[in-house]
């Protein structure tokens, strides 16, 4: 059975630190600990007085003042490794944690999640080619040589940066490592950890090069160990669950997230608040659990990012300089049918087309595919939303009309504006289904939010939520004031919804019922 070896860096909470290394230690794994030079002292005696009858703990034999971005972090990461391979021959994996992370699985199921396959567990994406770095220095980490703390020593760092650039002093990555970037939080083998202290022990150029390389925490390991261990043996991603906002701050989990923790396929978590004492100990007594089953669906991050996206308005789909003055044309008519249920929109599009012969596509700006070719700018959805109007324009030409029928999500509340401001004649359908809770889980598993396996209590947190969201969305329109938006409403009649419907397509009532009649038009 695995046996784990934790490499714990830390800088604050004694308290908090000899309890995690006494409850990690209590399933029968290992701690190694390294405590920040720059802390206090005392807190450091603290821990090691409290700690030192446990044969499980051991420290690293040097602590060194770590900051952020610095080669420090490494430095001290090494040292802890360096003491735990020694301590702990019995050690099979070892696994990078700080201060601020708990476990979200128990002790049982981490190891045998670590014995169903032998592999190392570590992000390595190509650090050139892949999005990792989202903003700041990405080419410049590695080119420049960095003696200085961006942090707090702002202006030594861009100033040294500065006239490094100016002279052209740049350098070269060691001609046969191939540069990747990753979260610094991996799970290593023993025979991959030991052979990446062989290696920089052998390679002092490898050493020197990320010494001054800017955060070597995400390059340093995530480089080295592609570079020695075969690639069907790692897997590329870490075991520890966390998340960054959209300004780049990692995401603390509080007392309510405990469910979400617990569900997402991942043996740790951070960062935790401080404040989160609920949380700690319910996730604290979860270690050493050998009757907890743990349901894995994993919807973290994409329900995150739902949640947070709520009520911020923006533009998302502006339009570019050569748009502006682009108009769909003065005696042209654009009629966009909206409908969250995108299977309904399609039924009435396709009535519409055969029984009235207006020329209609459905969902272009949400679905690939669906378009004749107009000279590549129908080739991605990106593309299409870019060049919305250019995108109609050619759809107008070729078919060869003067209306045309568009489907649109209600989220589409930009383009919907967009349009609106044109020169064209535009108006709007929506049609107003019904959601039963059944619905909208489906809908949540759909777009990502859930997975089949989500616990009903969290479905059940989410579904308000969701709620709300849709009639947020149909509330925008309401409130944008567009010169035409008429409604046709699932609970209501075919006689009514001809009416709407009638007025909309500029078509003859009794057709319009006919359209609206369709007995199949509202099912799911």
């Amino acid at each position: 059975m695995a046996k784990i070896a934790f490499i714990l860096l830390t800088h604050k909470d004694p308290e908090g630190i000899i309890a995690q290394a006494e409850r990690l230690t209590s399933a029968g794994d290992f701690v190694a600990i390294h405590f920040d030079a720059r802390a206090s002292r005392d807190d450091y005696a603290l821990i090691r007085a409290a700690l030192q009858t446990n044969p499980a703990v051991t420290f690293a034999r040097r602590r060194h003042k770590c900051g952020w971005g610095e080669w420090s972090l490494v430095a001290a990461t090494l040292s802890a490794a360096e003491a735990a391979l020694e301590a702990f021959p019995q050690a099979t994996h070892f696994y990078m944690l700080s201060g601020d992370c708990m476990q979200i699985k128990s002790a049982d199921y981490a190891h045998r999640f670590l014995d169903a396959e032998e592999a190392d567990y570590i992000e390595c994406f190509d650090f050139y080619a892949s999005d990792w770095i989202k903003t700041g220095f990405k080419e410049e980490r590695l080119a420049y040589r960095h003696w200085f703390n961006e942090r707090t020593q702002k202006t030594l760092f861009y100033t040294s940066f500065e006239w490094q650039k100016r002279l052209g002093l740049t350098r070269k990555v060691p001609e046969d490592l191939q540069m990747m970037i990753g979260s610094q939080w991996w799970c290593l083998r023993r025979t991959t950890l030991e052979a990446v202290l062989e290696f920089i022990a052998r390679r002092r150029d490898v050493r020197r090069f990320f010494r001054t390389t800017w955060i070597p925490d995400e390059t340093f390991f995530q480089t080295i160990v592609p570079h020695l261990i075969p690639e069907t043996e790692i897997r590329r991603r870490t075991l520890t669950f966390l998340m960054f906002t959209d300004y780049g701050m990692p995401v603390t989990f509080y007392n309510d997230h405990y469910d979400l923790l617990v569900s997402q396929d991942y043996l740790f978590a951070r960062k935790i608040s401080p404040d989160a004492q609920e949380l700690k100990d319910r996730l604290g007594a979860l270690w050493d659990r050998r009757d907890v089953s743990f349901t894995v669906s994993n919807e973290g991050r994409v329900l995150f990012s739902f949640l947070t996206g709520r009520g911020r308005e923006g533009r998302r789909f502006a339009p570019r300089f050569w748009e502006r003055e682009a108009s769909l044309g003065r005696d042209r008519t654009l009629l966009l049918v909206v409908c969250k249920k995108w299977h309904v929109a399609k039924r009435l599009v396709e009535q519409v087309r055969r029984q009235a012969g207006l020329a209609a596509v459905e969902y272009i700006f949400n679905e690939s595919g669906g378009l004749p070719d107009l000279g590549g700018i129908e080739r991605s959805l990106d593309k299409r939303n870019r060049h919305r109007r250019a995108l109609l324009r050619m759809l107008f030409e070729h078919h060869q009309t003067d209306r045309l029928v568009v489907c649109l999500d209600p989220a589409a509340i930009d383009l919907m504006r967009d349009f609106a401001a044109d020169k064209c004649t535009v108006r709007v359908l929506e049609i107003e289904c019904t959601f039963t809770d059944a619905y909208l889980i489906g809908h949540a598993r759909r777009v990502g939010l859930a997975g089949e396996t989500t616990p009903s209590e969290v479905l059940e947190r989410l579904l308000p939520t969701i709620r709300s969201d849709l009639r947020h969305e149909s509330e925008q329109m309401q409130d944008a004031d567009f010169p035409v938006l008429l409604r046709m409403r699932q609970d209501d009649s075919p006689e009514a919804n001809a009416v709407p419907l009638a007025a909309f397509l500029g078509i003859a009532p009794a057709l319009a019922h006919q359209i609206a009649a369709t007995d199949y038009l509202f099912v799911d």
